[in-house]
């Protein structure tokens, strides 16, 4: 039984990974990194969340964290190094593979329908903006106002990302899931 959990894990205990899952960890951060990179020009449209939920949903959360982490620290050197972005990017992308990385590997909720998968994504992408508008006003030492404001100001934001968030998680996680089953 462990074995067999260990096995579905793609994790030897006691033992390092393999240079083929080291390589594919590379290539799907790789992968992130030129996604956000091609996306970033246009407001509110991201793939990264789509591509994490499906990823973590199959391969666990020790691999998605694995990868969220690599993903946060690498992307500071594509845009520029930012702490808050980086504590901001470290904790809610770590959460959502822990999230999926649950769901998927939880025998009861694997099969869980696409709804599911989709408003949970969608309440992960508002925590996101949520946990920004707490995280920079203290960061910067926003007053009270500011902060309002700050709050104010990211409703635009993040309504168009929650609706590409339902969008892309509804048209392509079942497809992603498949090919990362394949692997």
């Amino acid at each position: 039984m462990k074995n067999e959990r260990e096995r579905e894990n793609g994790i030897k205990r006691g033992k390092e990974w393999t240079a083929k899952e080291c390589a594919f960890l590379a290539v799907f951060v790789a992968l992130l990194i030129a996604t956000q990179t091609a996306l970033s020009a246009i407001p509110g449209v991201e793939l990264v969340t789509v591509l994490f939920v499906s990823f973590s949903f199959v391969f666990g959360v020790k691999k998605g964290t694995l990868s969220a982490t690599a993903f946060s620290f690498l992307r500071q050197f594509i845009f520029g190094f930012f702490p808050k972005v980086l504590i901001l990017y470290l904790i809610y992308f770590n959460l959502l593979t822990f999230t999926f990385g649950s769901l998927g590997k939880n025998r009861k909720t694997k099969g869980a329908g696409l709804g599911i998968i989709v408003f949970t994504a969608c309440i992960g992408t508002v925590f996101f903006t949520l946990f920004d508008n707490i995280l920079t006003p203290i960061w910067y030492g926003y007053s009270a106002q500011t902060t309002k404001l700050y709050f104010y100001a990211s409703l635009p934001v993040v309504i168009p990302q929650v609706i590409c968030t339902a969008v892309s998680v509804g048209v392509l996680f079942v497809p992603l899931k498949k090919v990362f089953e394949r692997i």
